[in-house]
């Protein structure tokens, strides 16, 4: 397993940091919509729709809603995906509390994940478009991203289980804890220090940006689990070896790109 996923990264992470900064605006917002495709393909299957043109046709509004996203040049959209995003990941902290008490709210709810696909999906492609093409940021800043994620996340992991004692949320996910989350905090702050240093950053503001946007990049990876155990699968899908489905590289930062734009437009006193 472990060998599969180091192959699947080295493959996979050029291919990215390629087309971050070699692809133009058009050819980025077409290989993350790609992506984002995927993960709604996967998301069809964690909705349990089963049949497989109503999966086709939830594709196809999902890629209208892309293209409209995409084509759209007014400047509040930006304030109106943050602000609907925000309100989606503090309705997820409230279903992942309730579930971890015993409380599921969404079981059997196909229509509403489904509809929650597209907040979950579309606000960090509106995100990273912007957050590339935006020229107080650009392509660097996209990877600045990606690397906390990446740090975060990998730190969580080795900490975990290397100290791991106090489960985070077991109900929804038993491998996570509050051990971990402290690495990952740590990997965090680590990397936005020495970010700050490099980007000229204001360092204190931008630390505090790295310690939110990598708390609601847990929360995204919990609600992905607690969406997989309401349906009983271990991975959105087997696209990726080692790794799972696109949705399992990709839960993390649906919730933090939103969060991470909406931060670096605050520091640069443009929202």
């Amino acid at each position: 397993m472990l060998k599969q996923r180091l192959v699947t990264a080295a493959i996979l992470i050029p291919l990215v940091v390629w087309g971050i900064f070699s692809l133009p605006d058009t050819g980025f917002a077409a290989l993350l919509a790609l992506f984002v495709m995927l993960g709604a393909w996967e998301w069809t299957r964690i909705c349990e729709i089963k049949n497989i043109l109503m999966r086709v046709v939830y594709l196809i509004l999902f890629s209208f809603c892309l293209y409209l996203l995409w084509k759209n040049e007014d400047p509040s959209l930006i304030h109106i995906v943050l602000q609907l995003s925000l309100i989606w990941w503090l309705t997820a902290i409230w279903l992942l509390r309730a579930y971890s008490v015993g409380r599921d709210y969404l079981h059997g709810q196909r229509m509403i994940k489904a509809l929650i696909g597209f907040a979950l999906l579309l606000p960090p492609f509106v995100a990273l478009t912007n957050l590339r093409a935006e020229p107080a940021f650009g392509p660097a800043y996209v990877l600045l991203l990606l690397l906390l994620i990446w740090s975060a996340d990998s730190a969580a992991y080795f900490s975990g289980r290397q100290w791991g004692r106090r489960k985070l949320l077991p109900k929804v996910s038993p491998g996570k804890s509050w051990e971990g989350v402290a690495g990952a905090m740590l990997a965090a702050m680590l990397l936005a220090f020495v970010a700050a240093f490099y980007f000229e950053l204001p360092v204190l503001e931008f630390v505090i940006l790295s310690i939110v946007v990598t708390a609601i990049s847990i929360v995204g990876d919990l609600t992905e689990s607690l969406f997989k155990r309401q349906v009983n699968i271990k991975d959105s899908g087997a696209l990726l070896p080692g790794h799972g489905g696109v949705l399992d590289r990709i839960d993390s930062l649906t919730s933090a790109a939103p969060f991470f734009l909406g931060g670096m437009l605050l520091i640069a006193g443009k929202l």
